[in-house]
């Protein structure tokens, strides 16, 4: 699927009014109606949203985008996130990666050669599937549609039997305070995996920056440091509370 920005628009308007008629989305998003259906049709058949006669509403459970509409969606701008952290990472044996689009794009660069890895992200473990002389582990729990991610108290469970050294992850938002989530299930899970691990990266396109998300994974400072492609103003509130930002 390719989410653009009318599309990912309409799932902002529907995040906000939870649901919306095409005359409705048609004003707001300057489109004809005939546009808007076929944009309507699309989400539904990946899952994002129900339709009705008349309109649309946003699924409950489709709070996050699925993977296959994020690794359309900005794009270039993981790709730069990518090549900036695969020269940053500290050495590791083990590591845990997260199901975001991001550490997938990283995943594709980075050197696994006998290393052990955690994921809990469906597409990752079959992109890892590809590299030679690796151990790959995935947890037991529930897998969400939409993102292709494994979550839930038996995968928080089975993490409790590690000690990592490494978590690559990524997020809905961040600003000075907090890395947030759209879902619950998602930010309880990476604060699991954040407390069996010994360092830990965050990496977060610039995007992420003015997003909002309402459940909390950690402070920024919880993060050894933070990888992105925003600009330097951008990242001034978390650099002037001593976060480590990699930028360049």
């Amino acid at each position: 699927m390719f989410i653009n920005k009318r599309t990912d628009s309409i799932l902002e308007y529907l995040k906000r009014n939870k649901k919306a008629t095409v005359e409705d989305l048609s004003t707001a998003l300057y489109a004809s109606e005939s546009t808007i259906r076929r944009d309507l049709a699309e989400l539904q058949t990946n899952g994002l949203i129900a339709r009705y006669h008349g309109g649309a509403m946003l699924l409950e459970d489709a709070g996050e985008i699925s993977l296959f509409a994020r690794s359309e969606q900005d794009m270039r701008d993981k790709e730069i996130c990518a090549a900036i952290a695969v020269n940053r990472l500290p050495k590791f044996n083990t590591v845990f990666i997260d199901n975001s689009s991001t550490c997938l794009a990283l995943a594709k660069k980075m050197d696994f050669t006998n290393k052990t890895v955690i994921t809990n992200g469906l597409h990752i473990a079959l992109q890892l599937l590809n590299k030679r002389d690796i151990q790959l582990i995935v947890p037991g729990g529930n897998v969400n549609a939409n993102t292709s991610a494994i979550t839930g108290s038996s995968a928080e469970r089975f993490l409790e039997t590690f000690n990592l050294d490494l978590m690559l992850t990524s997020c809905a938002s961040i600003n000075a305070e907090s890395v947030c989530e759209l879902s619950f299930e998602t930010a309880r899970f990476k604060s699991a995996a954040m407390s069996r691990c010994k360092k830990r990266v965050l990496i977060a396109a610039k995007n992420k920056f003015s997003s909002d998300a309402p459940y909390i994974t950690a402070d920024p400072k919880a993060y050894d440091f933070i990888i992105t492609n925003a600009d330097d103003i951008t990242i001034s509130p978390l650099t002037e509370r001593g976060v480590t930002v990699f930028n360049k």
